[in-house]
């Protein structure tokens, strides 16, 4: 039994160090809105023959899904590519249209993690068949999705007409009108970063604070979210598929890491404690609440940024869509899955080939003989006067 003494010093201490994680949180936010703000700038001045390769890589659609993957399948951060989409439509740097296969690449990329993760059961038999199995089943909803929707995307344009006609509706910054403090104080660092240094070194040091921010933020939410109580967290989140749905919504969204909460699946799934079917559920709720990132890296932005980010929230919730409406299509994914953890818990170097062939070989292989055939294009002058210190 705690004495008196011990209980007043719990009570004292819980708030200390609530106040202190909230400080933290905020100055994550506050580092991922002014990485965003900082890539734009950087994208911005470098508006010369890198930017121009950039942008003519991306005008064939099947490139630009690859290069998303491989980015993602890199840095193990969908929301960091996706916010790298973001800044380079808000700077002028790349189309709306171009950057649209970039994020349903990113998609497919971010199922590297929960793979990796299923690596850690090898040696147990049965248990990495289940994490395996766990693993492959966000990989089929990405893939089949993006098979399902990116041809559609590609020939009628649904997603990019919707989410254009939605970003006109929402009032949105631009560099015309006055901003708040906060986006202010962005333009005054970043202008005094120029000054003293140069448009690499600020597009390096923003993509290392953008995936740091994201990093340092879901790490923070989830161990207040989850932190040492995975019991009970398995309890409540997968006591019925509407829960789990939602839960995977919920927390996706807080600690904006898809990558984070869905290989919370493969443990729980490999011990058996949670069905593949329910944790299916969590899955398709975590794949929507991902997109937060995207709209939060387009505020204070531009029309198009917006438009983009909306794209992605479209995208995902269409997919889901297809999977719960039409049942015989929802139970594919769950087919392929359980089919391709059987196969790599009979022959493992099948998983490593999975890996090393999807998210590495093909993507590169085919960029690296896309870009040495596609002809460079001159940037639109336009770009040259973004963010014009």
């Amino acid at each position: 039994m705690t004495s008196p003494v011990t209980q007043l010093q719990e009570t004292q201490n819980t708030p200390r160090w609530s106040y202190i994680t909230l400080g933290y949180i905020l100055c994550a936010v506050y580092s991922f809105l002014f990485a965003i703000d900082l890539l734009g700038l950087g994208l911005g001045a470098l508006a010369g023959p890198s930017a121009s390769q950039w942008t003519s890589a991306t005008d064939n659609p099947f490139i630009g899904l690859f290069i998303g993957l491989l980015v993602t399948a890199i840095l193990q951060s969908s929301s960091t590519t996706t916010s790298l989409a973001v800044a380079a439509v808000a700077a002028g740097s790349l189309s709306l249209e171009n950057a649209i296969p970039m994020i349903l690449g990113a998609n497919i990329g971010t199922t590297i993690t929960s793979t990796i993760v299923a690596f850690g059961f090898i040696t147990k038999g049965h248990e990495f068949r289940k994490a395996t199995s766990a693993a492959m089943i966000h990989s089929m909803f990405n893939i089949l999705g993006v098979i399902l929707l990116f041809p559609l995307e590609l020939t009628f344009r649904p997603l990019q007409r919707v989410s254009e006609f939605i970003s006109s509706c929402i009032p949105v910054s631009t560099s015309g009108n006055p901003r708040f403090w906060i986006g202010q104080s962005f333009d005054f660092l970043g202008n005094q970063l120029l000054t003293y240094t140069n448009a690499w070194v600020i597009t390096i040091l923003s993509v290392f604070l953008l995936f740091g921010s994201i990093k340092l933020l879901a790490r923070l939410l989830y161990m207040r979210l989850v932190g040492k109580q995975q019991e009970q967290f398995r309890n409540i989140v997968f006591k019925s598929p509407t829960r789990a749905f939602g839960s995977g919504l919920f927390i996706t969204s807080v600690v904006q890491s898809s990558s984070l909460t869905t290989s919370l699946l493969v443990p729980i799934v490999a011990t058996g404690k949670v069905k593949l079917a329910r944790a299916f559920y969590f899955m398709m709720g975590a794949n929507i609440g991902t997109t937060i990132t995207a709209i939060l890296a387009a505020l204070l932005r531009s029309e198009a940024a917006m438009s983009l980010a909306i794209v992605h929230f479209l995208f995902n919730v269409s997919a889901t869509l297809l999977y719960v409406c039409l049942p015989w299509l929802g139970k594919l994914p769950l087919f392929l899955a359980e089919r391709l953890g059987y196969l790599m818990f009979r022959y493992r170097v099948a998983a490593f080939a999975y890996i090393t062939l999807a998210f590495f070989v093909i993507p590169f292989t085919l960029i690296y003989f896309s870009k040495s055939k596609t002809p460079e294009k001159p940037l639109i002058e336009s770009v040259k006067k973004v963010h014009d210190p």
